[in-house]
């Protein structure tokens, strides 16, 4: 498995801390608001390298968190006149209602914000006796100059974040440089909690490093994963705050997914073009929406047009129809049950342990759609064959996150199909045409 790494910049072996384990964290949402669908890309992204690596033979710990609390939280409870609880407890749900429609496994732990507030505090208190973080007014900032590799991710220098607010007149100068962060906002709005400070809450970027410091031993793990808007300032002081604490940048390979761009325009409110995932997953079903979402490399900004839609949705099309008709085909045969071809799903599994190729995944996918069409079109048909290759179509798409519908038929459905077979066989097309419209109301063909 190779995997490029934004830390180092190169495209790296991947080395388990531990053999035959992978330990993964992907920032979640700040639940305030529905889903879009620049928010799955992640996820889908993710999920597959999360199948990979369970296909390999690996223990994977996956863990995904929700934010649910923060100001636009406050905000978003007030518009709609409940309870911030009420409020990121709706659209948990409303996310989690997408994972499942996407058919993504769900995370082995998903810690919120508001359930790990005790390890926040003893982990900001840990950082203010050591020297790496202060308090003023009841809010604490964390030290940014103590931290000699900060901007080892991003690649941004401290002195040009001086130089840059030195440009600019700060709305807080309360801190003692321009470029520390919050790790505790004193508040008097909205949710609270209690700590040795003042009534408040943690700063986002604390929230990520101390949940993987909760679950993790020592607080490292194999891969630290989001979108690239999240690499420089909140993944760049996660890394801080972490060599603060444990002299290590928290995760060994770090992995950024690229946005999401609505007709060569980048998706975002201010432009109104912002895509809801529950409403395009309405529109285009599951197999459509991921595979629009798995057609790009995820270090390449993704573009929504129509032109891609449409030729999406025509190799789609291609699997769901092979997939129906050879399901029927075997059923009305008896001849169910064989094995996969290994070497083929090893072959696809290779491109995606080249850093995720999903698009080179996904053209092996509809190569093996060709093999399928070639043995259904051939006169003296080889059952076991065709099953062994049906068969091994569906693992392909089981590691990579797809599922698709197939009828299940019973014995009273095979005996119709058969009969009207039959009739076509002896050219009684009204009782043919009868047979077909029982079986098309039934969905069998």
């Amino acid at each position: 498995m190779k995997l490029f790494n934004t830390l180092t910049n190169k495209k790296e072996e991947f080395i388990p801390i531990r053999e035959n384990e992978v330990s993964i964290y992907v920032c979640g949402p700040t639940v305030y608001n529905y889903v879009h669908i620049g928010n799955t890309r992640p996820m889908i992204v993710f999920d597959v390298l999360r199948r990979v690596f369970e296909y390999l033979g690996y223990q994977v710990t996956f863990v995904s968190n929700f934010t649910d609390v923060d100001d636009k939280i406050i905000k978003a409870a007030k518009e709609e006149g409940v309870s911030e609880k009420e409020l990121t407890d709706k659209y948990i749900k409303a996310y989690e209602d997408v994972r499942r429609r996407l058919n993504l496994l769900f995370p082995t732990y998903a810690p919120r914000v508001t359930e790990t507030m005790q390890p926040i505090i003893q982990f900001i208190k840990e950082l203010v006796d050591t020297g790496y973080a202060y308090e003023i007014d009841g809010d604490v900032y964390f030290r940014v100059t103590k931290i000699k590799e900060y901007g080892m991710l991003s690649g941004i220098k401290v002195e040009d974040l001086i130089a840059g607010a030195s440009e600019r007149v700060d709305e807080n100068d309360k801190k003692e440089s321009s470029t520390d962060f919050a790790l505790w906002k004193k508040t008097s709005e909205g949710i609270q909690f209690e700590s040795p400070w003042s009534m408040g809450r943690p700063g986002w970027h604390t929230e990520c490093v101390v949940m993987i410091n909760d679950i993790f031993e020592g607080g490292r793990i194999d891969i630290h994963g989001g979108g690239q808007d999240l690499k420089f300032p909140h993944h760049e002081n996660e890394i801080a705050q972490s060599m603060a604490c444990h002299q290590h940048p928290i995760a060994n390979i770090w992995m950024h997914n690229q946005m999401i761009n609505i007709n060569n325009q980048k998706m975002s409110k201010s432009l109104g073009n912002v895509l809801w995932a529950k409403d395009l997953l309405d529109e285009l079903g599951s197999p459509v929406y991921k595979w629009l979402m798995l057609s790009t490399h995820y270090r390449n900004p993704l573009n929504f047009t129509d032109e891609v839609l449409t030729n999406v949705k025509k190799e789609v099309s291609k699997v769901e129809n092979i997939i129906k008709q050879v399901s029927l085909y075997l059923q009305v045969n008896h001849c169910l049950g064989a094995e996969y071809c290994l070497e083929t799903v090893d072959q696809m599994v290779n491109a995606l342990s080249d850093d995720l190729n999903t698009s080179l995944a996904l053209t092996q996918i509809l190569g093996q759609v060709k093999i399928l069409n070639q043995l259904m079109r051939t006169k003296d048909k080889d059952d076991v064959e065709i099953s062994k290759q049906y068969q091994t179509l569906l693992k392909m798409l089981n590691v990579m996150g797809f599922v698709f519908e197939t009828k299940s038929l019973s014995e009273e459905d095979i005996l119709l199909y058969n009969q009207w077979m039959k009739y076509k066989a002896e050219k009684n097309y009204e009782e043919a045409d009868r047979l077909r419209q029982l079986l098309q109301e039934k969905g069998i063909i």
